[in-house]
């Protein structure tokens, strides 16, 4: 009995040495579809988006706290964290698969005899149902296509807050430029009633004639335009900050900062091929096309026989008190081979569909490499430009204001017409409208450009974490 045991546990050390055949295609990265350099000029000095926390790339502590906040309560995050746990469960089960699943196992029967007599027969022991050994990498292959398929939902974990920490910040300075453009106008707005009143004043007193009076009422009358308008798109950043924020704006929450105070730093693009590939999105879409490429080895391995084990060791007595006392100990081992003969093309064509998913995943890669190209590509291209436009607007309200100042004077001395000097209030107005505009469009530039470089999804909670998923 001891002999027959030693033989057969050889025969299966020997069967599990062969395991880790593995089928499947090795794998390649793809070569990036997109040019070798940025289209435009890039700075290179600075601190890389992917090394700066957003805790340093945001001055303002209370745009940090909205950050927070966003990052505890929203749905959208909250929904790719649990997927991290389902896959990971998933990942697990298929790690699972490649063990031998060890039960406890009792029985008891009672039947007949030929002459009459019940007879019983109970059994304990220890049973393994229905061991794979993996020799042609079948299960080892799904387990790989699962572990990637965690780590591609990790890394979505990071795409989704790399774009809540950016949409929360662009949002916030969406608000800050809606409550200076409301100063403006309300501003604006008592300017131009002060500036009616006058002219109807003089209308009535036959100083100034009645075009005079309707071209400062329609004057009047835009710029409460401006102002509702200015309102329902501050009501309308506001909502989007609380869907952001998973729950209502704070209490206490005020905006004190202006577009002109706020000075976020410029981060180096670097080099496309080693810029893109750290982007959680673009290495999401890799760990798909891994996961893709295993199922291939998987797809592969089902042309090969497969061999499993059924085995158990335990007690048979007919007298359950004496069961494990006087009973008769026995080992079962039960090894079944099934070698595929005709499957009407199942197995090809499940390897036609794994082969046509990896292509897919290619497809998918390398797409998500020429979005995350054109992103850092036009953040690039905005920025430079942005900044000589603001540089210029500003120019523009400084002429504008001097012009103001001077058509005052000529109207008050009676050189000019009314209509010059309504004119010159309105160019100011539009102006000094599109230089807090154009404040916004840069420094919304700039958080996108940090995220389009892959900046806002580490935390100093990510970076100690260290977690060994491969086992060895």
């Amino acid at each position: 009995m001891t002999s027959m045991f030693n033989a057969r546990l050889t025969a299966l050390a020997a069967a599990a040495l062969l395991a880790g055949c593995s089928m499947m295609p090795t794998y390649e990265r793809p070569a990036a579809p997109v040019a070798v350099g940025w289209p435009a000029a890039a700075p290179t000095a600075g601190t890389p988006a992917t090394e700066l926390q957003w805790q340093a790339f945001f001055p303002d502590e209370r745009l940090k706290q909205l950050v927070a906040i966003a990052l505890q309560n929203n749905r959208d995050l909250r929904v790719a964290v649990l997927n991290i746990e389902q896959a990971r469960g998933q990942y697990d089960i298929r790690r699972a698969d490649r063990f031998p699943t060890v039960n406890a196992a009792a029985a008891g029967t009672r039947s007949p005899t030929a002459s009459g007599v019940d007879v019983s027969l109970y059994t304990a022991g220890i049973a393994v149902s229905s061991w794979e050994i993996d020799l042609f990498g079948r299960v080892a292959s799904l387990s790989e296509a699962a572990l990637a398929q965690y780590l591609a939902s990790e890394e979505g974990r990071k795409a989704v807050q790399m774009s809540l920490v950016a949409n929360v910040a662009n949002v916030w300075l969406s608000l800050v430029a809606d409550d200076e453009l409301l100063k403006l106008t309300q501003e604006t707005l008592a300017t131009r009633q002060e500036s009616l009143r006058l002219t109807r004043l003089r209308f009535e007193n036959g100083v100034a004639s009645e075009l005079d009076s309707r071209q400062a009422q329609s004057l009047y009358e835009s710029a409460r335009v401006s102002l509702a308008v200015q309102e329902r798109q501050r009501a309308l950043d506001r909502n989007a900050l609380a869907l952001l924020l998973g729950g209502p704006l704070p209490a206490d929450f005020l905006v004190t900062a202006t577009t002109d105070s706020i000075s976020l730093p410029d981060v180096p693009a670097g080099v496309p091929s080693e810029v893109l590939v750290r982007r959680p999105d673009v290495r999401q879409a890799e760990q798909q096309l891994i996961s893709a490429n295993a199922n291939i080895g998987a797809a592969r391995a089902a042309f090969f026989p497969r061999i499993t084990l059924t085995a158990g060791y335990g007690s048979a007595s007919t007298d359950l008190s004496n069961l494990f006392t006087g009973g008769t100990w026995g080992l079962t081992a039960a090894p079944q081979l099934l070698l595929p003969i005709f499957d009407a093309g199942r197995n090809r064509a499940g390897l036609a569909s794994a082969e046509a998913g990896r292509d897919i995943a290619v497809a998918q890669y390398e797409k998500a490499i020429q979005s995350a190209f054109r992103e850092v590509a036009d953040g690039l291209a905005a920025r430079t430009t942005l900044v000589d436009q603001q540089q210029a607007l500003r120019n523009v309200v400084e002429a504008e204001s001097a012009r103001l100042r001077l058509s005052q004077l000529r109207y008050d001395g009676g050189v000019s017409s009314y209509l010059e000097l309504l004119d010159a209030q309105r160019t100011l107005f539009n102006a000094r409208q599109l230089e807090i505009q154009t404040r916004l469009a840069r420094l919304q530039n700039q958080v996108l450009l940090y995220r389009a470089l892959g900046g806002g999804w580490e935390t100093p909670s990510d970076q100690q974490q260290a977690v060994q998923l491969r086992t060895p």
